[in-house]
């Protein structure tokens, strides 16, 4: 009697924690899933690289700044999603920048992870107007887990687990592709995008 109640005491403890890590963002149900690159080849026609140097080997996909860029590395997906989540690992090696954004003819809206902690920002205006925050520490050299989701004027983000939403009129711009961003080294792996027009 006494293992029955622990096991039941156990396992509903343990609920509520899948519970929280599969609770979707801004979207109620699962979009389709349109890129789950294994980084061990090639990147798929989808992708394209903008600045920096993006290399998949292994399962991961390492990331380097190119000085002579003048811009940190920038991969494109070249797809336009009214809708989207982009879930990604990243690892930071030493202190650094990882941003997931998406564009039209030019940059809409953007999840920043630095050194500040975890921001959303919209880009009707130059620099980035930055709508919301949350101080953290992101700790450089271990792998942490990034979910953005957009819909709508609205974009929301969970970092390990911290939660931060947004909206602005500007997020509702039809999109033309999303992208990732790193300063400085950073290495990337299990990625997926899913979404709809």
């Amino acid at each position: 009697m006494k293992l029955d109640l622990l096991l039941a005491a156990l396992l509903g403890a343990s609920l509520p924690a899948i519970a929280d890590d599969a609770k979707p963002l801004l979207h109620e149900q699962p979009l389709p899933l349109l890129a789950a690159p294994d980084f061990t080849g090639p990147l798929e026609a989808g992708f394209s690289v903008a600045k920096g140097q993006w290399t998949p080997e292994g399962g991961v996909l390492s990331v380097l700044d190119l000085p002579e860029q003048k811009h940190i590395p920038v991969l494109h997906h070249k797809v336009g999603l009214a809708s989207a989540v982009i879930e990604v690992e990243f690892y930071l090696d030493g202190p650094g920048t990882f941003i997931v954004g998406c564009d039209s003819d030019k940059h809409v809206g953007r999840v920043v992870i630095n050194a500040a902690g975890l921001s959303i920002a919209e880009d009707s205006v130059k620099p980035s107007h930055t709508l919301v925050k949350l101080p953290l520490k992101v700790t450089p050299n271990e792998w942490h887990k990034l979910r953005v989701e957009w819909k709508g004027d609205q974009m929301a983000a969970d970092l390990d687990g911290k939660e931060l939403k947004a909206q602005h009129p500007f997020l509702a711009t039809k999109k033309s592709r999303s992208w990732l961003a790193a300063g400085k080294k950073v290495k990337v792996r299990n990625l997926r995008i899913s979404g709809g027009e």
